[in-house]
């Protein structure tokens, strides 16, 4: 395992050890498993958003298309006043 020194904001820093303190954790321990978590939650994002686009460029929208599908939707579903 490699090490690497990281710099955090005193606040963040006191957050991440309550949270460790919390789950009975070392500091690094609860770090690795954020990381694992941001991680995996970038990639499933990533591959949404590539699919996404696929699907756009297959049924041709262009971004727009998509503008207007949002305004469109959100006028729909604005509550009256």
């Amino acid at each position: 395992m490699s090490t690497v020194n990281v710099s955090f904001p005193k606040l963040l820093l006191k957050e991440i050890d309550a949270v460790a303190k919390r789950e009975a954790r070392s500091r690094s321990e609860l770090l690795r498993a954020a990381s694992r978590i941001y991680i995996d939650r970038r990639q499933r994002w990533d591959q949404l958003l590539a699919s996404l686009r696929s699907e756009a460029k297959r049924r041709g929208f262009r971004p727009e298309d998509v503008e207007t599908a949002i305004a469109e939707d959100r006028a729909k579903n604005r509550p009256a006043r």
